[in-house]
Parts: structure tokens; C-alpha cells; sequence
């Protein structure tokens, strides 16, 4: 299913780096207008230029997600800009590799927030408008790691899961009001989020790639999309494998080093 993208509009949070970045990039090849929203205004600005050299329109909204009434406001600007927001990407998010031993409250309280308190605030800045408009579509950008613990990760895979439960959620309230959820579960890519690690990542995706899939999950307008394939089904099976069995095998790895 192809979709016209030049009448789409387009919210993309943590739009300055990684999978937003390249979102933004490729939606305005596609001829979007893009509401871009990161704390890094002078990076936003930088990424207008790249997007409308592309072929889209977009507008630098500077932002911290965790502030609720910031991201309303940056919705409220794109709409007056742009139109009513056909699309929301929640992507802004952190990660954290930290042993249990090691955890700190307000070290944890910040991946909670960013991470979760950020795409509910995403959401509900959009969604209003949305049902009272009888369409849209919320994506939000999960993890496989939303599915079970990982290694030094706590912080991290329980955002994750809170997140994928959330929009679960929305998709179940929503049916019948004209409003999609997608719930994207992507496995390992290459984003300044994996660089460093020296970790074996297995099946480890260029962006590039990656963000076709998830491009072409939003076309469809999937209710929930994980890949790779080959990880989403190792992740798959993890889930009904006994816990001594599972925290024997995992114990051994570390994937965020």
C-alpha cells in the first residue's frame, strides 16, 4: 500500500538524531510536512534544511518532551503551520546500561520519563484533535526489548514495555473512532544509541534499512510491527521459555556494553 505523503502531516519526536533523524529525512523525500521536535534547536534546523532539500516541508520545534505543556504548544505551532497532524511518531527516548547494584533513582526516573512520560505527552497532545477529526494515526517507536529483561537494561526494557502496553491500550479505546496505533518493535540498528557498544548485537540493521520497515508499517498501518524478523522470533520464543531456563541463557550475554 502506497500512501500519498504530500498530504500527510507528520509529528516526529526526537527528530535531531538516530531513527528520527533519518524518519524525517525520508518522509520529506516522500514530500510530508514534518513538525520536527527535539531539545537540539540549532540540530533541528539543520534537519529543515535536509528535509526541504528533499523535497518536504518541515518546521524546527524545539522541546523537551518530559514538559507537557512544551509539547502541546509545538503541536498547536505545526497545526497552524501545516494543517491538522494526520501522523504522530513517538520516538524520543534514551537509553541506560546499568547493573542492578549500580541503580540510581533519579538515573532511573529520567529514562522513565523521557521515555514514557514523553510519548504520553506526545500522544496526548495530538489525540484530541485526532478523534474529533475521525482520523489519524499514533506510531510509537518500542523495542524488543519491551518484551522480556535484559542484562544491565532495567531502566530501559521496563520503558519499553510500558510504552508498547500503552498504545496497546489506546488501540483497544480507539477502535471505531478512525484512529490507528501502530507499535513498532525494532531489534538492533546502527543509531548513535548503539555506537560504542562493543557488545555483539545480533542482527544488527543499517538504518537505512531499518527505517524502510518501518516506513512501510505505517503505509499498512499495522497494529504492531518487530523486527527483524529472525530476532522478533528468537524474542518470541524467549516469552514462553521457562524462567530458570531463560535467566540461565541470558545471564551469559550483554547486549548494551
Amino acid at each position: 500500500m502506497r500512501v500519498d505523503w504530500s498530504k500527510r502531516v507528520v509529528f516526529i519526536t526526537g527528530a535531531s538524531s538516530g531513527i528520527g533523524r533519518a524518519l524525517a529525512v525520508e518522509l520529506g523525500r516522500r514530500g510530508a510536512s514534518l513538525g520536527l521536535l527535539a531539545r537540539r534547536g540549532e540540530v533541528l534546523q539543520e534537519i529543515v534544511s535536509e528535509v526541504e532539500a528533499a523535497g518536504g516541508r518541515s518546521l524546527a520545534l524545539p522541546a523537551d518532551v518530559r514538559d507537557a505543556a512544551a509539547v502541546s504548544r509545538a503541536a498547536d505551532e505545526l497545526r497552524k503551520a501545516f494543517g491538522p497532524v494526520d501522523v504522530l511518531v513517538a520516538n524520543a527516548g534514551v537509553g541506560a546500561t546499568t547493573d542492578a547494584r549500580e541503580l540510581k533513582p533519579e538515573a532511573v526516573a529520567d529514562v522513565i520519563n523521557i521515555n514514557v512520560i514523553g510519548v504520553v505527552n506526545s500522544a496526548t497532545a495530538v489525540l484530541p484533535a485526532m478523534v474529533g477529526r475521525g482520523q489519524g494515526q499514533l506510531v510509537v517507536i518500542s523495542s524488543l526489548a519491551a518484551y522480556r529483561g535484559l542484562p544491565k537494561s532495567a531502566a530501559y526494557c521496563a520503558s519499553k514495555a510500558a510504552v508498547s502496553a500503552f498504545f496497546e491500550s489506546l488501540r483497544v479505546d480507539l477502535r471505531g473512532t478512525g484512529v490507528d496505533v501502530t507499535i513498532i518493535h525494532p531489534g538492533f540498528i546502527k543509531t548513535p544509541l548503539t555506537e560504542g557498544r562493543h557488545a555483539q548485537m545480533p542482527y544488527l540493521m543499517e538504518l537505512d534499512a531499518a527505517v524502510e520497515k518501518i516506513v512501510r508499517a505505517i503505509e499498512a498501518r499495522k497494529k504492531s510491527y518487530a523486527f527483524p524478523w529472525q530476532l522478533a522470533s528468537i524474542v518470541r520464543a524467549a516469552m514462553i521459555m521457562p524462567i530458570p531456563l531463560y535467566d540461565r541463557i541470558i545471564s551469559k550475554r550483554s547486549y548494551r556494553e
